[in-house]
């Protein structure tokens, strides 16, 4: 087993989600600069603060 040695997997593994937790917010900024986007969340939350 040449590979037998397993410590700093689980350092290895937080960064790599770190880094994919990372481009997810970059994604979702991206996402929410988006006119568009933004029009159909203040909608909802308009609707959902609106007592009728």
């Amino acid at each position: 087993m040449l590979f037998a040695d397993e410590s700093g997997a689980a350092t290895a593994e937080y960064a790599i989600a770190t880094m994919a937790a990372v481009a997810f917010a970059g994604l979702l900024v991206v996402i929410m600069r988006s006119d568009e986007v933004r029009g159909i969340l203040t909608d909802l939350v308009r609707r959902a603060l609106t007592v009728e």
